[in-house]
């Protein structure tokens, strides 16, 4: 009798501590799926200004409807990847789709601002002027959400690989999720070279 009471027992405290594991890993996927919210707020607000800056811009280069038509593609692109992302985030191909389309979003943003440079009038308009204000703080917004997002990742990638987090995590399907990499180019990282 004794011995059916401490074998209770013990199935009771395997059951509740897979319980407390499996508590904790739903709470830690949420907490990344939640820092993904907060990044796609602001990369619809980063591509609501886009077309924004286009228009006021058409006015000033008529003779670079390519960037311009460009700028537009590669900002369609990057809506299709990022609602991609949002229906499954943490997936490796979502977060690899996405960081991909942004690379070439900002690429393309590096290209029209270069070539907005070569238009006074157009650096002068008071419009453009509070357009680009406000897509640089979204940019920075961006980077402070996706540290956020990956910060979380990490949380939950640690969580589910811990022993005996792991088995829990095998029998339930939390698969690993993938960071959000930054979306500059090798080039755009490298350091300014300053000459004299």
């Amino acid at each position: 009798m004794t011995g059916l009471v401490i074998l209770l027992i013990i199935v009771g405290v395997v059951f509740l501590s897979f319980i407390g594991i499996y508590n904790r890993l739903v709470s830690a996927r949420n907490r990344f799926k939640n820092a993904f919210a907060q990044i796609d707020v602001q990369l619809k607000r980063r591509y609501d200004l886009i077309p924004n800056l286009v228009e006021t811009a058409k006015g000033y280069l008529k003779h670079e409807r390519e960037t311009l038509e460009g700028v537009i593609k590669a900002r369609n692109a990057a809506m299709d990847a990022s609602n991609r992302a949002s229906a499954s985030p943490g997936s490796p191909e979502a977060m690899k789709g996405l960081s991909e389309a942004e690379g070439a979003l900002t690429g393309m943003l590096t290209r029209f601002f270069a070539l907005s440079e070569a238009y006074p009038d157009l650096k002068a308009n008071q419009t453009m002027s509070q357009l680009m204000e406000e897509l640089t703080s979204t940019e920075n917004k961006i980077s402070f959400s996706r540290q956020a997002y990956n910060d979380s990742v990490m949380n939950y990638n640690i969580t589910r690989e811990k022993f005996p987090n792991t088995v829990v995590a095998g029998m339930f399907s939390f698969t690993a999720a993938e960071l959000l990499e930054a979306t500059e180019s090798a080039e755009e990282r490298k350091a300014p070279k300053v000459e004299f």
